[in-house]
């Protein structure tokens, strides 16, 4: 058992976070896992921002189908997130309230639809006890508001790309 292994844990829910973990995981290595939710969650993205908004207001934590047996054994931690309502979408406080976080060292990244981080990086911070968080790695996403979904793609993509691997750079040894 190795304990600098790399576990990449995503939510997403136009894709563009899951692109972000992709390319880490290309660039790193590692497992990948996406956090999913035990109830399917809506389609119709006004339905999901009045249940995000229901979830975030009552401190509703979904269960999660997504278990990692073997946490102990990653060191490095990349847990990604999109911004929603500016802040975690329930699913990822559910994840980080599951496991110890003790010892590992944390590495955030972030979608979002232009108006950045808000509070999801701080409300990571504050669920990993006994961790090591690194800044953040923040992008914009899609504008699902506007009927913009993924747009991590072609020349937008190379750009991240870059970008991401700067930030690899400044907090990943």
């Amino acid at each position: 058992m190795t304990k600098n292994k790399n576990l990449i844990i995503y939510y997403s829910r136009t894709g563009n976070t899951k692109e972000i973990a992709e390319l880490i995981q290309s660039m790193v290595g590692g497992d990948i896992i996406r956090i999913e939710t035990q109830e399917p969650r809506p389609a119709n993205y006004r339905k999901e921002v009045e249940q995000n908004q229901f979830e975030q207001g009552t401190d509703f934590l979904p269960e999660l189908t997504t278990v990692i047996d073997n946490f102990d054994d990653y060191q490095n931690i990349f847990i990604g997130t999109p911004t929603w309502n500016m802040a975690l979408p329930q699913a990822v406080l559910t994840f980080l309230r599951t496991y110890d976080f003790s010892g590992k060292l944390i590495l955030p990244f972030n979608t979002n639809g232009g108006y950045g981080t808000g509070n999801t990086l701080n409300q990571i911070e504050g669920n990993i006890n006994g961790a090591k968080m690194t800044s953040g790695f923040s992008v914009k996403g899609g504008e699902e508001n506007k009927g913009i979904l993924f747009t991590i793609e072609g020349i937008h993509k190379d750009g991240v790309s870059t970008k991401l691997d700067n930030w690899l750079k400044q907090n990943y040894k």
